[in-house]
């Protein structure tokens, strides 16, 4: 997309994906041993003191992986700024680009405190040095601030490459170009800067400072406003525009809609007095899922439709095809 025959470390980017194998391979490892009774938030003291699950092997098969993550983030950073092809300037840059580097962002800053943390935890779990447990002089909610400032940012890690994704298919089969270039791009940086600064909201209950309450709050709501100007951006796009329903678009528009049923089930969450009722509910598993397993597959599966034609037309005429399959209107223009 950005005219670059490579990633600026080929190698790394090798490295990296052995990394995420291994740690893969070894929360394989922890699931055949019986798995983890943590939940996937690992909360102290339980997770550091108390459980007799693959806790060990669960958190050095995630620091592994998560070192992987940094290293592509790196990669995808520096290609972006090193390796544009000539006369390619920021604002030429394809959505998708701008969607991928935000998240190269996310990557890169916030993975490592995750792996910090549950580095901490492993020391914790094993030696039984005081760390986060209040029985050995620890704090636990010092865990929780931790996991928070990485994991909120990590729901954008998974959904920004497939807002990108909608970028690109909207005005593809839209007929029209996207609506407010600058304004979509920009809303993917405004959203992974907010998301460092919004992790207390999933500590409301937790006995934090009403004051840093009342902050998160307010940074919680215009975080909203972001993700609201792609939603109305792309809507605008669509609108007088010459739409074709292909499969792609289809997915696009099915990401659209499940994205916003999930944002509007997140105005509850910048409202600690909300928070109070449906904290640890179905409610708050319903909003995750509608944002990350509707909308975020939809839009991956909409990116499979719209470039696996193209790629195979190219790989089949790298191999030196006479007559390459010529891509239909869900793969090209």
């Amino acid at each position: 997309m950005i005219g670059a025959r490579d990633l600026a470390f080929p190698r790394i980017n090798l490295f990296s994906w052995y990394l995420f194998i291994t740690g893969g391979l070894f929360t394989l490892g922890a699931i055949i041993l019986g798995g983890v009774d943590t939940g996937w938030t690992f909360y102290t003291p339980y997770s550091s003191l108390y459980s007799n699950s693959a806790v060990s092997l669960v958190i050095l098969g995630i620091v592994v992986a998560g070192f992987g993550s940094i290293l592509t983030g790196l990669n995808f950073i520096v290609t972006v700024h090193t390796m544009r092809a000539p006369g390619l300037g920021w604002f030429q840059l394809p959505l998708f680009v701008w969607s991928n580097y935000a998240t190269s962002i996310i990557l890169v800053l916030a993975t490592p405190i995750l792996a910090v943390t549950l580095l901490l935890l492993g020391i914790e779990h094993i030696w039984r040095y005081g760390i986060f447990a209040p029985s050995l002089g620890g704090d636990p909610l010092l865990f929780q601030h931790l996991f928070w400032f990485y994991s909120h940012p990590a729901v954008y890690i998974m959904v920004l490459p497939a807002m990108g994704v909608v970028s690109e298919i909207v005005p593809c089969f839209a007929r029209k170009r996207i609506f407010g270039y600058a304004f979509v791009a920009f809303a993917s940086i405004a959203i992974a800067t907010y998301g460092f600064l919004v992790w207390g909201h999933h500590m409301f209950v937790s006995g934090q400072s009403p004051y840093a309450s009342l902050i998160f709050s307010a940074l919680s709501f215009m975080v909203a406003v972001p993700s609201a100007i792609k939603v109305f951006n792309w809507t605008a796009t669509l609108h007088k525009g010459y739409v074709h329903l292909r499969t792609p678009m289809l997915y696009a528009l099915g990401f659209i809609g499940l994205f916003v049923i999930g944002g509007l089930t997140a105005c509850s969450w910048p409202r600690p007095r909300s928070m109070l009722h449906v904290h640890d509910t179905y409610f708050v598993i319903a909003h995750f899922h509608y944002i990350m397993v509707g909308g975020a597959v939809m839009g991956y599966l909409g990116a499979i439709h719209f470039w696996w034609p193209k790629s195979a037309a190219a790989v089949t005429r790298r191999a030196g095809a006479s007559s390459p399959p010529s891509c239909s209107l869900s793969a090209s223009t």
